[in-house]
């Protein structure tokens, strides 16, 4: 958090500020409670070893965004090639969720990986378009168009229920 010569914060006042926001991003993209957990940490550590330099806060929280997204992508690639190698069917959340959670994981299960993940950022994170965008190293056009396919999918998914 260097912000024009300021003092690096404390790990444990970094970690207030992001752990709950990083951690339902990750939930939200993971739908397993133990590997959102995971992903956090990872996050954290990437922030130790690596001790970058912000231009102001919301860079800051740009990059802990995006390490998140980058992380989750990760394990779900990496589960998908376990669950082949171990032939697998469906892996079970370790702590269910809520039903209404359930559901909302249901319906973001159901839409592609890159536009989960902009619902995600702008729907329930809160994010602007363009916010989400930069985060995702994609153009406002493209945040757009992601988001409006989403909605899409979503629509036709309760059309068939």
């Amino acid at each position: 958090m260097n912000y024009s010569g300021a003092k690096k914060p404390n790990i444990e006042t970094v970690y207030q500020q992001y752990a709950d926001m990083l951690y339902r991003v990750a939930l939200s993209t993971l739908q397993n409670d133990m590997d959102a957990q995971d992903a956090v940490q990872d996050v954290f550590i990437k922030y130790m070893s690596a001790k970058p330099d912000f231009k102001d806060e919301e860079h800051e929280k740009a990059w802990f965004l995006r390490v998140t997204v980058n992380r989750c992508h990760d394990m779900l690639r990496s589960r998908k090639v376990r669950l082949r190698l171990h032939a697998e069917s469906e892996v079970e959340p370790v702590n269910p969720a809520p039903k209404a959670r359930q559901e909302l994981f249901e319906v973001l299960h159901s839409i592609p990986e890159k536009y989960k993940s902009t619902v995600i950022l702008h729907c329930l994170e809160g994010l602007s378009l363009q916010e989400t965008a930069d985060i995702l190293g994609i153009s406002l056009s493209a945040a757009k168009m992601r988001l409006k396919r989403a909605r899409e999918i979503i629509k036709e998914e309760e059309k068939d229920v």
